[in-house]
């Protein structure tokens, strides 16, 4: 792989990875957790890895793959520098509800109900155009969907026993994490 591949996976990265380390430190104690979203955690670091299994180091790379790469580590930090600075200090890796929590639609919150995850998604497709075989892409990116729709439930659960009728016209109305679709899929259960 050229030199400028490599560049572009840790710029991509670094700049992805900057709002999370400069994000306000002073998150309250969950007043409610759900640690059944760890199993999406895990699912989608899962995704991650199997970007790595393929030896990148050994091809070339077409430029088409560079722009789509390109593409995707522009967006996802967009999402994901707008979506921790909307949160604040509500922002947490784990499930969970601060006491005082608000239902928050700034942002790219009014794009997405999870944007952090459409971030996720950018970063997995930007790394992947860079270093892994399409088949092995589209494999990584279903994993990382599953273990997305994991966490998703169960945080959507959260919101939906906290606030309710607001937070069901909020999802009717705003997609999960790809901007612009709305796939029919089942409301949180209590």
């Amino acid at each position: 792989m050229p030199v400028y591949g490599y560049v572009m996976l840790a710029v991509g990265w670094a700049i992805w990875l900057i709002p999370f380390l400069l994000r306000d430190r002073g998150t309250p104690v969950a007043a409610k957790k759900d640690r059944r979203a760890r199993w999406g955690v895990i699912i989608q670091a899962g995704a991650y890895a199997l970007l790595w299994q393929n030896p990148f180091w050994l091809r070339s790379l077409p430029a088409w793959r560079l722009a789509l790469s390109g593409f995707f580590f522009l967006i996802g930090p967009m999402f994901s520098w707008s979506a921790v600075r909307a949160l604040g200090r509500q922002w947490r890796i784990d499930a969970g509800l601060n006491a005082d929590h608000e239902l928050v639609r700034r942002g790219a919150y009014r794009l997405v109900r999870h944007p952090i995850y459409t971030s996720m998604l950018c970063v997995l497709l930007g790394v992947g155009f860079v270093i892994t075989p399409l088949w092995m892409l589209a494999i990584a990116t279903g994993v990382l969907i599953l273990g997305t729709e994991i966490r998703v439930l169960v945080e959507e659960g959260l919101l939906k026993a906290r606030f309710g009728e607001e937070f069901a016209d909020y999802r009717r109305c705003v997609p999960a994490f790809v901007p612009f679709l709305k796939f029919p899929r089942p409301a949180p259960q209590d």
